[in-house]
């Protein structure tokens, strides 16, 4: 469809100017927090006002709108509110709001509520409840589904992570008769055959409102799973920023051999942690023929993509010590089309400092001023390069632009090694390296090295050194067990981690406790439109193949969730550094308020620095603006479309029309109108409620962590995860002394660093075979 620049003009000239921005009443509480997570995410512009600071500016006609160039202005194109009235009864802003509201026809979000009449609900009783929500099963209604919440297949599971903490907590009530009230999300009433609204929408003296009656943090599942729906309700689907959800997966250690954990030493051989004499390797795991076989089948299967981080210096080391020939690289190459492809460096070798394993754990070593011993430039290169070398040599295709070294190294290695390696960056450079992978356990945010642009990572607690369940379990229980039930005790005394409460069972723990605990933390990311690719090791996909029933927990529960219209989305490392990169030029553009985005009508204006990518979303049908015509704008994704564009040629600003049957309602019509809706929206708020104190329990205060390794949540809770009584509620753990550190010996072309904090597994490192 092409429309004339003209033709937009003239036909929304009548309409006032509304700014692309939402306007967020503060109370400090966890659910405007949460709201305030969505919307920094997806990189969509707020002004933040806080109720409890001093000299924060009033809210009055004067601060919502004005006019330009002689024309109408909405500052703010929606409104979040703590709850429907945060001022109180006779409220001078509260009125200012409600006039503006309805004027304008902007939206509000009352981010939690109790139910009353004021919001268009019955009081909780009769029916109706009022308590704890902890492990309900509420339901996106016919009307959520084709209202903004229709990117939901219907299930909106509540979290109950801990049965001793208090995680959620809210109200369930039926409509108020003759009030215009719609649910849109739901659950039953306990002890009845009704339902009670969680979510709703009223509509009442010509303004909106989303009525949120639970209370959540940014973390739990429930509100990750509604937050793109709030904010498509009240921003109408036309909003700056935009996100998907995102999940890839990279397999490190590609040809090399991963070091075996043993079950009766309780460490890994051929680390440095293990009791003297028993620091040989023994049984390294390493993928087969058939290996490589099942994952391609696999792939194909899960239309899910798979990455392997090759090490070339596996494959020499293995033809060298069989005959000459290694069958596995052979049935990779040959099948290289199936998946992607990463280089990891030639022989993994440890690309930092130079690593002192005569002590436990590692130090750096140090030369004669005390200063640290840095792998050289030259070894660098030589690493990253000979890995191309080989590849070229053995027809296999790489993008060299794209790295992971071994164990992330060259990069700071807390504690032992906190800067970077100083001959990293020019290494990179040398070697024309633009995407190199971090550890998103140590670093969350893109940084420059170099030429390059770092992509954190996330490590998934599936051990290195584990190639069947029962030492996945046997490593698990030892790590996450106290002494006196057998286990190394380092989850004890710690203010960030507590224990299991008793061993898991090495024969059906694995499938019973560690694949679900695992499977909730990473669709946890994934909901989060984290762009941070995942990474396990080839020892995962070998023997028990451990990996797989992570993955299709993963993308099962996922799929269970949402409509086909919202799939998975699984970039490659470079494509996530590429989003990163923009999506931080963007964010800086915002913070210094160089961006000017406005809708009048059917038509978007939004100006940014040059070069700066603009994300956005809108309805179907909408398209991008040029000199001479209109192109496509985005992609389809959650019922609607996004993505990031640019001015076309000698254009200085993205405009973008919408589809006349997708331009919101809710638009004055003529002066009269507007007048009485003002005047009935202004008479209303006088006379509502105050808003009460609302309770918030324990575990929206405090965010309950699903398990071990739940760093986000350990992190947010400041190690006081709940009540801190429970495993379901714990922190990560310390990795345990006696496999904590890795060793660097002849054997190993490399000794790998340790890995994820909370990510149980013990330091690690490849042997030859």
């Amino acid at each position: 469809m092409a429309l004339a620049p003209t033709t937009a003009a003239q036909a929304v000239t009548d309409q006032p100017r509304i700014d692309l921005r939402l306007l967020v009443v503060d109370d400090g509480g966890e659910a405007t927090g949460a709201i305030r997570a969505e919307l920094d995410s997806a990189g969509t512009p707020y002004t933040r006002v806080d109720l409890n600071a001093a000299g924060r500016p009033t809210i009055d006609a004067a601060f919502l709108s004005d006019t330009v160039n002689g024309e109408d202005r909405a500052k703010f194109q929606a409104v979040v509110l703590p709850n429907d009235n945060p001022f109180g009864a006779g409220s001078a802003e509260m009125t200012a709001l409600a006039g503006y509201e309805a004027e304008f026809g902007i939206r509000q979000i009352d981010a939690y509520t109790y139910s009353q009449p004021a919001v268009g609900l019955n009081w909780a009783q009769d029916p109706g409840y009022i308590g704890s929500l902890d492990g309900i099963a509420a339901e996106v209604t016919t009307a959520g589904k084709s209202n903004a919440f229709g990117y939901l297949k219907g299930s909106v599971p509540f979290e109950d992570n801990d049965p001793t903490v208090s995680e959620s907590y809210g109200y369930l009530a039926t409509p108020l008769a003759g009030a215009a009230f719609t649910p849109l999300v739901d659950a039953p009433i306990p002890g009845t055959s009704a339902r009670g609204s969680l979510v709703g929408q009223y509509d009442h003296d010509g303004r909106s409102e989303l009525v949120v009656s639970f209370v959540y943090n940014e973390y739990q599942q429930q509100f990750r799973l509604l937050a793109r729906g709030m904010v498509e309700w009240a921003t109408q689907g036309i909003h700056l920023g935009q996100d998907r959800n995102y999940f890839s997966v990279t397999v490190d250690d590609l040809f090399l051999a991963d070091d075996r954990w043993s079950t009766t030493l309780k460490c890994t051989p051929g680390d440095v942690t293990c009791p003297p004499g028993s620091n040989t390797d023994s049984n390294p795991i390493r993928m087969s023929v058939a290996d490589e076989q099942y994952a391609k089948q696999w792939t194909a299967d899960h239309d899910f993509p798979i990455t392997f981080a090759y090490n070339g210096g596996g494959s020499e080391d293995y033809k060298a010590e069989n005959g000459g020939s290694d069958p596995l690289a052979q049935q990779f190459i040959a099948d290289q089309t199936s998946f992607g492809w990463i280089n990891h460096t030639m022989n993994h070798e440890f690309l930092g400092c130079v690593q002192n394993v005569t002590v436990v754990p590692w130090q750096c070593t140090l030369n004669a001023s005390g200063n640290p011993v840095w792998t050289s430039q030259s070894v660098i290169t030589s690493q990253i390069s000979d890995n191309l070398t080989w590849a070229a040599t053995n027809g296999l295709t790489v993008d060299g632009s794209v790295l992971v070294t071994g164990e992330h190294s060259g990069l700071v290695t807390t504690p032992q090694q906190p800067a970077d390696n100083p001959y990293l960056a020019p290494a990179l450079t040398a070697t024309g390296v633009k995407w190199l992978a971090s550890d998103a356990s140590r670093e969350t945010q893109q940084r420059a090295l170099g030429s390059a642009l770092t992509v954190p990572r996330h490590p998934m607690n599936i051990f290195y050194n584990a190639g069947t369940a029962e030492e996945e379990v046997d490593e698990y229980n030892w790590i996450y067990t106290s002494s006196a039930q057998g286990g190394s005790g380092s989850c004890e005394g710690s203010a960030i981690s507590t224990c299991l409460p008793a061993p898991l069972n090495t024969s059906t723990g694995y499938q019973d406790y560690i694949v679900p605990l695992e499977a909730r933390i990473d669709l946890g990311h994934v909901l989060k439109n984290d762009l941070d690719p995942h990474f396990i090791h080839q020892s995962n996909l070998a023997e028990d193949r451990i990996a797989y029933p992570v993955l299709e927990k993963i993308l099962g529960d996922y799929a269970d969730l949402f409509d086909a219209n919202t799939p998975v989305v699984s970039p490659t490392q470079k494509e996530a550094g590429i989003e990163m990169q923009r999506r931080a030029a963007w964010a800086a553009a915002v913070a210094a308020d160089q961006v000017t985005a406005y809708r009048v009508g059917g038509a978007i204006t939004v100006s940014a620095p040059t070069g700066v990518e603009v994300p956005f979303t809108a309805p179907a049908e909408t398209v991008q603006l040029l000199r001479s015509g209109s192109t496509a704008f985005g992609t389809a994704y959650a019922g609607q479309l996004s993505g990031w564009t640019l001015p076309g040629q000698r254009q200085t600003s993205v405009t973008l029309v919408l589809d006349p049957d997708a331009t919101p309602a809710g638009q004055p019509s003529s002066e009269a109108v507007v007048a009485a809706k003002v005047a009935k929206a202004t008479a209303a708020a006088k006379t509502a409620p105050a808003a009460r104190s609302l309770p918030v329990p324990s575990g929206v205060s405090t965010p309950v962590p699903v398990g071990p390794a739940d760093q986000d949540r350990v992190t947010a809770g400041k190690g006081h995860a709940g009540s801190g009584k429970a495993h379901g509620a714990t922190a990560k753990a310390k990795p345990a002394k006696g496999h904590a550190q890795a060793k660097a010996s002849k054997a190993s072309k490399a000794s790998k660093a340790k890995p994820a904090q909370g990510h149980g597994a013990a330091q690690h490192r490849t042997v030859k075979r």
